[in-house]
């Protein structure tokens, strides 16, 4: 099976980082955003990867091409001009990059991709800039089970603010962070049928405009719950949260070993 994903937006809620490099470039724990989401994905058996580049997809194509370079000890001979990479640590991963256009929306990126995925059964598609603990293999199941065309995860988003613990007037303490008020919300990792894709018109197209409203019309979107840890990457707030997950050592969404 495949997974497609959206690397091509601006990302100007942190143009702290994003004025350099495409927002699924970002860096967590000294590796992009974009990595982890592969490795997520590769925990689960998905290998095989089709990434809508975009603004900056240069940027992206450059950091594959060098890949065992950014991964691997190298040793570099001025005299010679010559180079010898030391314990290659190579992913068996296979990745198609498109460029989808510097303006195109979230749907028109998919539609663009579609000679990636026509002969598939079914595939995974996901944002390039949040990531999750979300079993990946049990919503395909999921979504084979049902035979309808589309399957979206749904989660609870985490809390903005930290709320007080009160006894009476009396403040006893701090919840960081509380969960919402029990609504869920689109978790952004879907499994399709390239049916799907027939319903999305151009680039000016956004994916959870009329596709996905049409898709829930016709009854033939389903919803794959996951309790776990769910966390996107909008602001320069969410991004040091996930940093400091990750340098903690326990970043929920690792669960490769």
């Amino acid at each position: 099976m495949k997974a497609v994903i959206l690397a091509g937006g601006l990302g100007t809620r942190i143009s702290e980082e994003t004025h350099l490099r495409p927002k699924p470039m970002v860096e967590i724990g000294g590796k992009p955003i974009l990595w982890h989401i592969l490795k997520m994905y590769s925990h689960h058996g998905i290998r095989d990867f089709v990434i809508c580049c975009g603004y900056k997809g240069y940027v992206i194509k450059e950091y594959f091409a060098n890949y065992f370079l950014h991964m691997s000890d190298v040793t570099f001979d001025m005299t010679t001009n010559g180079m010898e990479v030391h314990q290659r640590h190579a992913e068996p991963w296979r990745v198609t990059l498109v460029d989808t256009g510097e303006s195109t929306l979230t749907a028109g990126r998919l539609r663009r991709v579609r000679d990636y995925v026509k002969d598939e059964d079914a595939f995974c598609f996901t944002y390039g800039d949040g990531v999750s603990d979300v079993d990946i293999g049990a919503s395909i199941r999921f979504h084979r089970g049902h035979g309808r065309l589309a399957t979206v995860t749904a989660v609870q988003p985490p809390g903005r603010y930290g709320a007080l613990k009160r006894e009476g007037e009396r403040v006893a303490g701090f919840t960081e962070k509380p969960r919402g008020d029990g609504g869920l919300i689109n978790g952004g990792f879907f499994v399709l049928s390239p049916a799907c894709l027939e319903r999305i018109e151009g680039d000016q197209s956004s994916w959870e405009g009329e596709p996905l409203m049409s898709l829930a019309r016709d009854g033939q979107l389903m919803a794959f719950e996951h309790k776990g840890f769910w966390q996107p990457m909008d602001t320069l707030r969410e991004k040091n949260l996930l940093e400091d997950l990750w340098v903690s050592g326990q970043a929920p969404w690792k669960t490769w070993a």
